[in-house]
């Protein structure tokens, strides 16, 4: 079982393409990972970005898919319009399954991207793909609606270009799931922590790993955001070889 992330990479390797292979690996697959760009980054101060260009990360997606046989796969940073382009070219080129963490901001509070890339996503991106896992305020930046309760929530779900997790961090801890237009409210305790940073990463990239043990989409959901929360808890993602 071979999966893909196509990502940012962050130098503390709490983030991006670093921490999604520690997730792959803890699950029982095996990770592969395109580089979108480099950051200067910790999980308390981020400090700046260097993109690759586009014609790199598709001779890097090529040159895996030359040699493996990929299915799913998930995608992090994509940094800009360009990018989500070619990527989701790549999806379609190669008839991959997608799981979008659509990252827009750092944990630590930088601005990870060239502009706003909302529109490029609902524009190319979500329509090509399985699933995306928005936190709350990228799912507004996607949906154009203010999301203060469960029922915004759910509002916001159904106007997402494909199946969904809204997720609940910043929500009482209510994560709004939609899938073929079925909502599922998965509510989880909130832990008072500051161990966050690649929260989001590790959601997206272990959904896709119990997608390639042959999990359904739900399944796979609800499997992933248990693991989120006992790296949470536990304070270290790397320890969780996953019994789940």
């Amino acid at each position: 079982m071979i999966v893909m992330s196509i990502a940012g990479v962050d130098p503390s390797a709490g983030a991006g393409v670093f921490a999604d292979l520690k997730t792959f690996q803890a699950i029982g697959v095996y990770g592969t990972g395109i580089v979108t760009s480099l950051t200067a980054q910790n999980p308390y101060k981020f400090f700046s970005t260097l993109p690759i260009g586009p014609e790199y990360i598709e001779e890097e997606i090529d040159s895996v898919l030359d040699a493996y046989e990929v299915e799913f796969i998930k995608t992090g940073m994509l940094y800009s319009p360009e990018i989500i382009r070619l990527v989701s070219k790549k999806i379609k080129q190669y008839h991959l399954k997608a799981v979008v963490d659509p990252v827009m901001v750092a944990t630590s509070g930088g601005d990870l991207t060239k502009e706003d890339l909302a529109s490029a996503m609902n524009k190319h991106l979500l329509p090509n793909s399985i699933l995306t896992t928005p936190n709350i305020t990228e799912a507004e930046k996607l949906t154009g609606f203010e999301i203060k309760n469960e029922d915004d929530a759910i509002k916001a779900s159904k106007e997402i270009k494909c199946n969904s997790i809204i997720t609940g961090g910043h929500l009482d801890g209510i994560n709004t799931i939609n899938i073929d237009g079925e909502i599922t409210i998965q509510k989880q305790e909130l832990i008072k922590t500051d161990n966050l940073h690649g929260t989001g990463c590790n959601l997206s990239s272990a959904i896709v790993a119990y997608l390639a043990k042959n999990n359904d989409l739900k399944t796979s959901i609800l499997k992933s955001l248990n693991y989120v929360y006992e790296g949470i808890k536990n304070g270290n993602y790397g320890t969780l070889i996953a019994k789940i």
